[in-house]
């Protein structure tokens, strides 16, 4: 069994509520964690390619475990350019509830 991320969940959870009808300080803060998760995961990735730049550098005298090092370091890297694509498009579409909810609230 695959374990949800909460904050992955929270943030559906609000995206699944009708628009406009969101309490805006929890939609705030559901934002606020997902902007520090998205710089959280940026930085992996950053550390994800300085790792790569080192090892191509190497690979030719690296042998067989920096290829499988690489290898692996790369299939992380493509997983997490997925994981920021999918949470920036959903902090966008969090965004844009928060605004809905805001007027509403007017």
């Amino acid at each position: 069994m695959v374990k949800k991320d909460p904050l992955m969940v929270e943030i559906a959870s609000l995206l699944a509520e009708k628009d406009g009808e969101g309490d805006p300080a929890q939609l705030e803060r559901a934002l606020t964690d997902g902007y520090a998760r998205a710089l959280s995961l940026e930085a992996e990735r950053w550390r994800l390619e300085q790792r790569i730049g080192q090892l191509t550098g190497t690979i030719a005298s690296g042998g067989a475990k920096s290829q499988r090092e690489l290898s692996e370091l790369v299939r992380l890297l493509k997983r997490q350019e997925g994981d920021i694509g999918a949470l920036r498009a959903d902090l966008g579409q969090l965004r844009k509830r928060h605004s809905s909810a805001v007027r509403a609230r007017a």
